[in-house]
């Protein structure tokens, strides 16, 4: 590969402004949102003094403002691994390094992904550790041992092993025998891999990790049997996961995929709602698939994948996409194991300015989805829910305006309420 140094330079450039200027940014919004959060701290916002505590609000405010911190020291720590692994040289050593040892073929490729992302874990195990057992522990929602959280981990890594190479070796396979429209052939494989892991989660990998049984409350089973019925929507089961095994957080979801599709309530989530509570957000689930959002993200990810794979294969030809950030590619070997890590690496520093956008978008999804569960069920079952979910998972009812509309994906409690209280 001949490498335009001028290119190069132009690409490094960009490369850091993007960096420095998504690291501003950042900045900017989590001490806006600190202080938002904590300026509102002393006193429950009127449109929920009669529902939630001084003492569940306080506890929100605190917990938010701990998260908010944490995040802009991970925040610093992953901008300067993401350096390491680029200008800084870290990428290339561990390539020439495997190179020498391996020689260039297949397996030095995906030793070169394996190594980058055992590497990785490490290098973030220490936020993960205190995020589990210092922060959520000071605000009692880890209910995590240290065994299970080893066993989870050893889990994960083995099972992360034998689903990822698989296909990793399948994309580095047409990356280096489908011709100059690889990037269309992997990116059918990718979306086909993604397909049937959305077919066999339900039954072959969640089980791993967590218990399901089947809900056996008859009174709540026939409500959300009726429910399901009334909406359209069928089932292979309604199962109860064992969420209190690992944190005091609640949730209710739907997983699968055609006729795998089945309803998972977390045990946390039953103890703390009333059958008809359970019912309105049932059906605020439901009313995503009512109005197709399930589809429309699937859609809109497998679009933006296909432009992904695209610019990959226009950036991986050129050498200085290599050398601007950091890396001096093989003239002996392939260099596509290389490339694909480097794009992992890169494209969040350019697409983070794009994000507000996405989740403006979901935030739209769940006020319809909302809309949909008035139309089915109480009102004001919904509105308890949700008010009981934000004060046991400790969400703020004060967030910052404009931290929200970057990085909020549901609309905060104070906009859901009202627009509820205005529909009924």
């Amino acid at each position: 590969m001949a490498v335009p140094q001028s290119a190069s330079l132009v690409f490094t450039l960009a490369f850091a402004l993007a960096l420095v200027a998504g690291l501003l940014v950042k900045f900017w919004l989590a001490t806006r949102q600190v202080r938002h959060v904590a300026n509102h701290r002393g006193v429950v916002p009127q449109a929920f003094a009669g529902a939630i505590s001084l003492s569940a609000h306080q506890k929100a405010a605190d917990y938010t403002v701990a998260k908010t911190r944490f995040g802009l020291v991970e925040m610093v720590w992953g901008a300067m691994v993401l350096m390491g692994w680029t200008l800084l040289g870290g990428l290339d050593l561990l390539n020439k390094v495997l190179l020498d040892a391996l020689g260039g073929g297949m397996w030095q490729q995906l030793a070169l992904l394996g190594a980058f992302a055992l590497i990785g874990g490490l290098l973030e195990l220490p936020f993960t550790l205190w995020q589990t057992f210092r922060l959520e522990e000071r605000f009692g929602f880890n209910k995590m041992t240290w065994r299970l959280w080893l066993a989870d981990s050893v889990k994960a890594l083995l099972l992360g092993g034998a689903i990822g190479l698989p296909i990793a070796a399948l994309i580095l396979w047409l990356m280096g025998a489908a011709g100059s429209l690889w990037w269309l052939w992997a990116w059918g494989a990718w979306v086909g891999f993604n397909l049937l892991l959305m077919l066999v989660y339900p039954t072959f990998i969640a089980p791993i990790f967590n218990k399901f049984k089947p809900l056996d409350d008859d009174t709540l089973k026939a409500r959300v049997s009726a429910l399901m019925q009334r909406c359209g929507f069928a089932a292979k089961g309604l199962f109860v996961m064992d969420g209190s095994t690992r944190s005091a957080h609640a949730n209710a979801y739907f997983t699968g995929f055609g006729a795998s599709k089945r309803v998972v309530f977390y045990d946390t989530l039953l103890r703390q709602l009333d059958a008809g509570e359970v019912e309105a957000v049932l059906a605020h689930e439901l009313g995503h698939f009512k109005h197709r959002h399930v589809l429309k993200r699937m859609a809109a990810m497998f679009a933006l994948s296909l432009a992904g794979f695209a610019l990959l294969g226009w950036l991986s030809g050129d050498a200085w996409f290599y050398t601007g950030l950091g890396v001096q590619p093989s003239m002996s070997a392939p260099n596509d194991a290389v490339a694909i890590l480097l794009f992992m690496l890169v494209v969040p520093v350019f697409s983070f300015f794009i994000a507000p956008l996405p989740v403006l978008v979901s935030r739209r999804h769940e006020f319809e989805a909302d809309a949909y569960a008035i139309a089915q069920t109480s009102g004001a079952d919904l509105s308890r829910a949700l008010l009981k979910l934000y004060q046991d998972n400790a969400s703020t009812l004060t967030p910052d305006p404009v931290f929200v509309k970057f990085y909020y994906s549901h609309p905060p409690a104070s906009e859901r309420l009202a627009r509820m209280a205005a529909a009924a």
